[in-house]
């Protein structure tokens, strides 16, 4: 059986020619970075070719704000406890309620420590409210750290606005800019953001490879404290491999941008999310229809759970997700869904869709033929039926 992978949001495959740009440096050239002789030397040209194809992604200003990390989790702590140790003084702190676990988490760890934290609410349509945002800042704010799209929906922030009005208040902003990367132009150049974490695993490189940008001049104090690596900025010996495909990928999704990709990918979403619309009733689309990344499609089902729809799913080889693959092991409703206020009997229902690049139009067509069926099935024996 055919797999045909939905869920790109939680990761991708591995493109080929990042793996193959990865192979030669377990091998061949597997020198320390940090060493002096030529195999070494060798490593450490590599890892600095991947900072700069990494910087050109962002549109960064020059390849040393690039510091490599294992994943954007660890880069999303990072920037969060180097604001706050920065800006001691300060004990305010901002994001919103839809945020990942990687950011909440903290959040909810330093608002235990005595920080005053405020959690920006969204729309119904899942868009960040920014006239609460507004009425939050002040003088006393050390941290705005708010997502550039949220992993579930796809709804994209108005993050240069946000960032922009944190400076005028004189705090740092972070952006967790996972769900963006390959899927929209990015520029912080052109934004007032002072950091920025990303994952390779989101865009078809290896898992445990990732990166924070920091903006040159912003105070900034190590998270993964050791040796001198990363200027002094993250301890520890350089992943060299996972860095070399992170590179290569990076040079992939700048081409995806600009190449024509994406309007076919939303294309092939915008089918997938109008015929399943169509052919199921108490179907909704939960998300900005008009302001998301081009691949995702986040569509509820009223009055069954969306588990036992991916387990139906999983009969015909397609794999989808219930919401973040951080949150899928809870049976209760995603928080993201809670903080848009969707309603109960069909919170429970929820299914996203993540396509890529490699996805194909059978895919879509074997998605829209087998689930009308599901539902209708799955609607039968199901106690949220009768909540009609």
């Amino acid at each position: 059986m055919k797999t045909i992978y939905l869920d790109n949001n939680a990761t991708t495959q591995v493109a080929p020619a990042v793996t193959e740009a990865m192979l030669p440096y377990f091998t061949q050239k597997y020198g320390n970075a940090s060493s002096m002789y030529p195999m070494a030397a060798e490593a450490h040209h590599a890892m600095e070719r991947a900072r700069a194809q990494v910087a050109a992604l962002i549109g960064a200003a020059y390849p040393d704000e690039i510091i490599f990390t294992s994943c954007a989790t660890e880069s999303d702590n990072t920037a969060i406890f180097s604001a706050v140790r920065a800006y001691a003084q300060k004990k305010h702190i901002i994001t919103s309620k839809v945020e990942h676990p990687a950011v909440l988490h903290p959040y909810k760890f330093l608002e235990s420590q005595g920080y005053k934290v405020d959690y920006i609410g969204v729309d119904a349509n899942g868009r960040f409210d920014m006239d609460q945002y507004k009425a939050a800042l002040d003088a006393n704010t050390a941290l705005v750290s708010v997502m550039w799209a949220n992993s579930e929906t796809g709804t994209i922030f108005p993050v240069a606005e946000i960032a922009a009005l944190a400076k005028e208040h004189g705090a740092l902003f972070h952006t967790d800019a996972v769900q963006v990367i390959g899927k929209m132009p990015v520029n912080v150049q052109e934004t007032k953001i002072d950091m920025l974490s990303l994952s390779g695993h989101k865009f078809h490189a290896p898992k445990g490879v990732g990166a924070l940008y920091v903006k040159r001049g912003t105070r900034f104090t190590e998270f993964m404290m050791g040796g001198h690596q990363e200027k002094g900025r993250r301890g520890g010996t350089e992943n060299i491999p996972y860095i070399v495909g992170l590179g290569v990928a990076a040079e992939l999704a700048q081409k995806r941008v600009s190449d024509g990709s994406l309007a076919r990918i939303a294309a092939l979403r915008d089918r997938l999310q109008a015929g399943l619309l169509s052919s199921i009733a108490d179907a909704k689309l939960n998300g900005d229809p008009d302001n998301r990344v081009p691949n995702t499609a986040n569509i509820s089902f009223g009055y069954v759970e969306g588990e036992a729809i991916l387990m139906h799913l999983n009969e015909y080889g397609i794999c989808a997700s219930s919401g973040s693959a951080c949150t899928s092991g809870s049976l209760e409703p995603s928080h993201v869904l809670r903080a848009m206020g969707v309603d109960f009997k069909f919170a429970h229902g929820s299914v996203r869709f993540s396509l890529s690049e490699q996805t194909t139009g059978e895919d879509v067509d074997k998605v829209l033929e087998v689930m009308p069926g599901i539902i209708e099935n799955l609607r039968k024996i199901s106690p949220f039926s009768r909540m009609k």
